[in-house]
């Protein structure tokens, strides 16, 4: 749709997806653009229009999937779109059917797009650092497993999410990720103050690596820092704005040709 932001992946090849920015919606505002989220202040009409041109966008005529995010390692298997009200709380879907478009929603938190074009199996993915540490990229990947993918075959991509020089955090974040795996202080340079910046984007393509997938594309978009483009938790809280919106990543699988 014209003026709706999709940016694609080579990863993913022709798998129907795209990362969403804020352009091209009727949201005004502060979450002026295509916001998307419910837990917003914005008015609902405006973003189910928002919701209605992310899909056509992406794949006309899909059914919009989404979970209640709750920053885990939760996988579910999405046969269908859930009612708003009965969406259960997880932070990665599957699926293997045609006209489902799955959609992780973020303001800074990864959003990991998934697919087996051969076996016709997709995933989606909210890794917000906690998400990430607690494995939800590994348990998506199992996930399309059991509904037929092969991890060798199974490719990927990080889209925009909030990069090292604006994402400073604490000594006890450091602790908790060299607790899990000493290793993991390659992800963490000290900023101009002398805190901790931790890198999320570089820290969730390792995990995707050592998963052993075939591939994946890390796009490099900072949301923090770009917020013509970009809606940004951290950015709206630092500039003591009200509220803050949210952005879409969606991928489905188009139906085959009779």
């Amino acid at each position: 749709m014209s003026g709706v932001e999709v940016i694609r992946a080579a990863a993913l090849g022709d798998t129907p997806h795209g990362f969403l920015s804020r352009r091209g919606g009727v949201s005004v505002g502060n979450l002026a653009g295509l916001n998307v989220g419910y837990g917003s202040s914005d008015d609902r009409a405006a973003i189910d229009e928002n919701r209605r041109r992310a899909v056509a966008a992406v794949l006309t005529g899909a059914a919009l999937a989404t979970v209640h995010q709750v920053h885990s390692p939760i996988v579910v298997h999405a046969e269908q779109a859930w009612p708003q009200d009965v969406r259960p709380k997880a932070d990665a879907m599957v699926t293997d059917r045609p006209n489902v478009l799955l959609g992780i929603l973020t303001a800074d938190c990864a959003p990991v797009l998934f697919t087996d074009s051969e076996a016709g199996v997709i995933g989606a993915a909210h890794a917000g650092w906690r998400g990430a540490i607690a494995g939800v990229t590994d348990a998506t990947i199992t996930a399309m497993e059991q509904i037929g993918a092969r991890r060798e075959r199974i490719r990927a991509a990080i889209g925009p999410c909030i990069a090292q020089p604006s994402y400073e955090v604490d000594e006890e974040f450091r602790a908790r990720f060299l607790a899990d795996d000493a290793a993991n202080a390659r992800f963490f340079d000290e900023g101009s103050a002398g805190r901790p910046h931790f890198a999320l984007e570089p820290y969730i393509a390792a995990r995707l690596q050592a998963a052993g997938i075939a591939g994946f594309d890390a796009l490099g978009l900072d949301t923090y820092a770009d917020p013509e483009r970009f809606y940004s938790y951290r950015r709206a809280t630092h500039r003591g704005e009200p509220d803050y919106g949210r952005q879409v990543s969606l991928i489905g699988l188009a139906a085959k040709s009779a």
